[in-house]
């Protein structure tokens, strides 16, 4: 017996169709930019598919832009970032979660204000502590702050807790586990759908954090992968580059998106679970 589709079904499907498609296109378009001569580029109709097929810029792009060092540095800063801000903002996630202490709900909301500031109004301060304690020009002043909590995660982190029965903390209170122990071995296992997802996340806002790096450093040793893509465009004085600045862009993306397509039944976990309890 067949089943019947029926029509609320067919049209999510587009829907969702013509929601993926808009998501592809652009990086097809990049793709095939990157693949073009710089003549090819406006020509109409356009050419989805190249024809010649130009590899050089994929070996250009390495001597004609600083782009090997600002994957290096993005790699650090991101690196670091993911570590001891997952570990920081985890632990916070869980004393607000399982702990009871004066304050806490205050405390948690005072927190969640800070969302609110935008870091415009936080640049002109930053940049003057900045500039006293000698991080101007180097990675401090993206790995240091960013690491010592991150509100956004602590929340996540602190609903997909709430989820999980408290009796697992007096279980292991009676084993004479204490509170950072329970932490480590017990919770910190169980949150690892919410972990990677945030963990993505967290990595997408780092590794393409753009106004930072512009800011805080300036000599080109100190760029990250963002601001040596953007800085490729002054390098043309009369027209841009464009297939190597999508050969650059596509580089950039792919750690990213690679992450992504290894970790995404994590996120599918993650959501479902932190809707569990408020």
């Amino acid at each position: 017996m067949k089943r019947k589709i029926s029509p609320v079904r067919i049209i999510v499907f587009i829907i969702l169709l013509i929601g993926a498609v808009t998501m592809i296109v652009p990086f097809a378009w990049m793709l095939s930019t990157s693949l073009k001569e710089a003549n090819l580029v406006y020509t109409i109709p356009p050419q989805w598919i190249p024809k010649p097929v130009d590899w050089k810029n994929y070996i250009e792009i390495w001597t004609a832009s600083n782009l090997l060092t600002g994957i290096k540095n993005s790699c650090i800063i991101s690196v670091s970032v993911l570590v001891f801000c997952t570990f920081t903002s985890s632990m916070a996630a869980f004393a607000f979660s399982k702990l009871s202490f004066p304050f806490k709900n205050a405390i948690f909301v005072m927190l969640l204000t800070t969302i609110m500031v935008p870091l415009v109004v936080l640049l002109v301060p930053l940049f003057v502590i900045y500039t006293k304690i000698g991080w101007i020009d180097t990675l401090l002043p993206m790995i240091v702050p960013a690491s010592m909590c991150n509100i956004n995660i602590i929340f996540f982190l602190r609903q997909y807790m709430t989820g999980l029965p408290k009796e697992l903390l007096d279980a292991a209170k009676i084993d004479g586990c204490g509170y950072f122990s329970a932490y480590w071995r017990i919770y910190l296992p169980l949150c690892k759908p919410a972990i990677v997802a945030n963990v993505i996340m967290l990595f997408m806002i780092t590794w393409n954090d753009y106004f930072g790096p512009l800011v805080f450093t300036h000599s080109e040793s100190k760029q990250n992968i963002q601001v040596a893509i953007a800085m490729l465009n002054s390098h043309y004085i009369q027209q841009t580059d464009i297939p190597l600045m999508m050969t650059a862009s596509l580089i950039a993306i792919l750690p990213v998106l690679i992450l992504f397509i290894i970790c995404q039944k994590y996120f599918t976990e993650s959501f479902a679970m932190t809707g569990i309890k408020g």
